[in-house]
């Protein structure tokens, strides 16, 4: 009778957020995800697949209308400030794991670019590598703003410092000769980015997200918008100089009377610590991509489908989890 009350009480801390990743008994772990804001893509992804991964007491079998997740395990996932946030969070041990941008978690862990004089973020794990992000730079549609350059006194929203949103606009406004000062800066997130620009309190506004993104679409069903290309000389200066960005495209009709818009990308991935337990990753690897998983990928989120075995190793600049590792060597994926 004990047990049973002690567990109903760990499940109401956890719910209210007081433990995190911790073993409650031998039939309950939980385990957190840091995700971004609600309204871009991180945070679907996160809860998706949490689903795919948890596997709490008493779910039918795997195969048998079940979950196909690790046996005890319920993850979440947590709304942050994004990949900055995310990385900060893992490594102060805050939060199990968490999304980030592979230019903002390779420069973490090496102390290099951005992080040049914090302390390398050495404990630093690789899961998988999820998809890719494009980064959008959003005006409406009469703003007279067709470039990067066209930003200069404009108010924009660069995200909130602590985001790879706001790192990434700052170093595309530098590769195209431009800073912070030479803009009226906000620091929006989500909704309130999408409002704002909505209501004409800012000019233009930087989302790394994958597409399609909510805020961007139910903005554009609004108002009429324009994605502004982010190419051309300072494009390649950027592709040039930073290997994690790459030359692509967001399709026509992703947005509502939107065409294809030429910009940069980065990857979405997925971290954990040095110090998680191996067994515990290499089973959540597991079931990331167990067949049965893949079900729910394909119909949780846009995104979803482009989350395969296939691209699970690309991009990753961080070690991967011992765990995990294990498990992408039985799979053949890595020798």
């Amino acid at each position: 009778m004990f047990k049973k009350i002690l567990r109903t009480f760990a499940v109401v801390l956890f719910l209210s957020g007081s433990f995190v990743g911790k073993a409650i008994s031998n039939e309950l772990t939980f385990f957190t995800i840091g995700t971004g804001g609600t309204a871009y893509t991180y945070y679907p992804v996160g809860g998706m697949i949490a689903n795919a991964i948890s596997k709490p007491p008493g779910s039918r079998e795997c195969g048998k209308g079940g979950s196909c997740g690790v046996d005890g395990l319920i993850a979440s996932a947590v709304s942050s400030r994004g990949s900055v946030d995310n990385v900060n969070a893992i490594i102060s041990g805050l939060r199990n794991s968490g999304f980030a941008q592979s230019d903002v978690a390779y420069w973490a862990y090496t102390g290099t670019g951005t992080m040049e004089g914090k302390p390398p973020a050495k404990d630093l794990r690789t899961i998988a590598a999820l998809f890719e992000e494009h980064i959008h730079l959003v005006a409406l549609k009469d703003s007279g703003i067709n470039s990067v350059k066209d930003l200069k006194g404009k108010r924009v929203s660069l995200d909130e410092p602590g985001s790879g949103t706001y790192v990434d606009a700052l170093l595309i406004l530098e590769a195209n000769g431009m800073s912070e000062k030479d803009v009226k800066a906000e620091a929006l997130k989500g909704n309130a980015a999408t409002d704002a620009l909505r209501n004409k309190k800012v000019d233009a506004i930087f989302v790394v997200a994958g597409y399609p993104t909510g805020a961007i679409v139910e903005l554009a069903s609004s108002v009429d918008i324009k994605l502004v290309p982010i190419d051309g000389a300072g494009a390649k200066t950027l592709t040039d100089k930073y290997g994690f960005f790459s030359q692509s495209d967001i399709p026509s009709g992703t947005y509502e009377n939107v065409g294809t818009t030429s910009t940069v990308a980065v990857g979405a991935q997925w971290f954990t610590s040095a110090k998680e337990d191996e067994t515990l990753i290499y089973n959540i690897t597991k079931a990331l991509w167990n067949k049965e998983s893949r079900k729910l990928m394909d119909v949780g989120h846009a995104k979803g489908k482009t989350i395969t075995p296939a691209t699970a190793l690309s991009g990753v600049g961080v070690p991967l989890h011992p765990g995990a590792e294990k498990f992408y060597k039985e799979a053949g994926l890595i020798k």
